[in-house]
């Protein structure tokens, strides 16, 4: 059997082998458009986990959570540029997890794909249980199962219908996330100013005193780092998308080429204006969440449900794009032989098989949160706690091996290159061990390293066995 480091580099989407086994139409649709993905980029860093859950990263690092996401970003920034010079070159539904079995072998493309498979089911479960709580505050009369049956229905239904759905779902809900955030932006920058009417500028403050910049000291400042880094996730999907457009390569690279100012403006800019307008002990910063405690500070009226409706927005957003995301994760992987066969068929131009089996996982981890919240369900969120940087690291890998090759076969598909290539796709590994590393210092962490762990050793080993039986 060839290994696939020696594979020469095709034009199908996936890896010739198995390509469109098991598929009653072998092409997904192309009814993603440029604007769908510009403003997927745009709107894929703008998650709940930034107007709700960087509240617990504000308490632990204080000030300093402004270096702690400059610090992540970074990184991320850095996995981005690589994953989109492989997929600007190699456009594939099965993205990061195609380039691995091409780079490295069949074992790693099985383990990254369904590890990350199995990261988007639980985020569909956990973003419908957010959602619904949300609604609940407004309609308590109606039962939370309620509203995750609709949410779950709904967008299960859309993405069974055609790709376009996920593309207009997700260019509104990124337009309003979009439009919070710089309305957010504008407003702090008025305030620390002093230009607002009403506020006068608070100056420093808050950034030196309560404690100073680093109140907590370095153990703030890596719990803050942790905190940061998990809530960058999501970004990999554009990736994915962009198999489905009329031009893979041009979108992803476009897409890749914004991460820069998007995260420093986005993440950056707002812990900045948080911390500087707030006091980062002020209870409500994790009581109401940092967003909604800058905004009842500064007295704008309806601050708290303004935001609730954003955070729906965003979890919403976030629903629809990980049912996407791992429904074509399972096609791609199911189509290379990695799985059911029956989940890679095609209809309508949608792998319609594999979003039901995508939704109905989301949905039963949704029933385990029920049935048994402190066990399984929260088995089943620590095994995904550090897949994300499992993820990384395998893209930095097989990155370093498809340059190479590139180079060697066909240098014209290097329309996105990674800067200062090997040696920051070296410190982009280096980083990525290093937050694992960093992540055994606190017991919560260790445990989700622990699980994720365990769950990239036993997918690996599912892997290599199956790559003995075919070789």
């Amino acid at each position: 059997m060839t290994t696939p480091t020696n594979q020469p580099l095709l034009e199908s989407n996936e890896p010739a082998s198995n390509a469109g086994s098991g598929s009653e139409n072998q092409q997904l649709s192309h009814g993603l458009k440029q604007r769908h993905l510009s403003m997927i980029a745009l709107g894929g860093v703008i998650g709940a986990g930034l107007f709700v859950g960087s509240g617990a990263g504000i308490a632990a690092a204080g000030p300093s959570i402004v270096l702690a996401f400059a610090a992540s970003g970074l990184l991320v920034m850095l996995v981005m540029r690589m994953l989109g010079e492989m997929s600007a070159a190699r456009p594939a539904s099965g993205s990061f997890s195609v380039h691995a079995e091409r780079e490295i072998g069949p074992w790693a493309g099985l383990t990254v794909g369904w590890m990350f498979w199995t990261l988007l089911c639980v985020g569909v479960g956990a973003e419908a249980i957010g959602a619904s709580h949300v609604m609940n505050g407004w309609f308590p009369s109606v039962p939370l199962w309620v509203w995750v049956a609709v949410f779950m229905g709904f967008f299960c239904a859309t993405n069974l219908a055609a790709v376009k759905n996920f593309g207009e779902f997700e260019f509104w809900f990124a337009a309003v996330k979009i439009a919070a955030i710089a309305a957010f932006l504008v407003i702090g920058v008025l305030a620390i100013l002093g230009l607002l009417p009403g506020s006068s500028s608070p100056g420093t403050a808050n950034l030196t005193g309560h404690g100073g910049f680093f109140p907590h000291g370095s153990t703030g400042l890596i719990t803050g780092l942790l905190a940061s880094v998990f809530a960058y996730g999501g970004l990999e999907t554009v990736t994915i998308a962009a198999a489905e457009s009329p031009d893979p390569r041009r979108s992803v690279a476009s897409a890749v080429r914004t991460a820069m100012w998007r995260i420093a403006l986005f993440y950056v800019g707002s812990m900045a204006v948080i911390v500087t307008l707030v006091p980062w002990n002020d209870a409500s910063v994790t009581k109401v969440g940092p967003y909604v405690a800058v905004l009842d500070s500064l007295g704008i009226p309806g601050a708290g449900q303004l935001m609730n409706v954003v955070v729906l927005i965003a979890l919403l957003s976030a629903m629809n794009a990980n049912i996407y995301g791992s429904s074509r994760m399972a096609y791609s992987l199911v189509q290379r032989g990695q799985g059911p066969k029956a989940l890679a068929r095609v209809t309508g131009g949608v792998p319609r098989l594999a979003v039901l089996a995508s939704s109905a996982f989301g949905f039963l981890a949704v029933l385990l949160s029920y049935w048994w919240p402190t066990t399984v369900f929260a088995w089943l969120l620590n095994m995904v706690g550090a897949a994300v940087l499992v993820v990384w690291a395998f893209i930095a890998v097989a990155q370093l091996r498809m340059r190479r090759r590139i180079e060697r076969e066909a240098p014209e598909q290097l329309t996105v290159r990674m800067w200062f290539f090997p040696y920051l796709t070296w410190v982009a590994l280096a980083a990525v061990l290093a937050v694992l590393a960093l992540m055994t210092l606190d017991a919560d962490n260790r445990i989700q390293l622990y699980f994720t762990a365990g769950l990239t050793v036993v997918l690996s080993v599912l892997g290599w066995l199956k790559q003995r039986r075919t070789a």
